[in-house]
């Protein structure tokens, strides 16, 4: 429960306290068990869904295109290899455009107590107008 003397104004005063959300179900320590648990929770990992449609719709597109010219074991290699390295693409892609607005949103935080200090001793140096 915030202080109600704080003079915060209900800010954060350190964004790194910030615990970061949890990404699935809680580990138990057993690598097997956390492993199962979180194929289910897939979903819920930032970038996952959109990068494995992704790297399933290429590798889909590629194995075809190459079943059309060769055996089809070697178009089943060219479907996984192309769904591997469109998937790794485009999670990096991802990972890296959500860990670029954290920290865009966490220079924010930083400067907003910094800009309404600065804003309150403009205000209070100002001499007011009103009759």
């Amino acid at each position: 429960m915030p202080d109600p003397n704080s003079s915060s104004s209900g800010l954060v005063d350190n964004p790194e306290n910030i615990p970061p959300p949890q990404l699935g179900p809680a580990s138990t320590g057993n690598l097997f068990t956390d492993s199962f648990r979180s194929a289910f929770h897939i979903g819920e990992v930032p970038c996952a869904r959109n990068s494995l449609l992704s790297g399933i719709a290429g590798g889909v597109g590629i194995g075809f295109i190459r079943g059309m010219s060769v055996n089809p074991i070697i178009a089943g290699n060219w479907a996984i290899g192309t769904f591997a390295l469109v998937s790794t693409i485009s999670w990096i892609t991802c990972v890296r455009k959500i860990e670029k607005e954290q920290q865009i949103t966490r220079t924010a935080i930083e400067s907003l107590p910094k800009q309404l200090r600065l804003k309150r001793e403009k205000d209070e140096s100002t001499p007011s107008t009103e009759q």
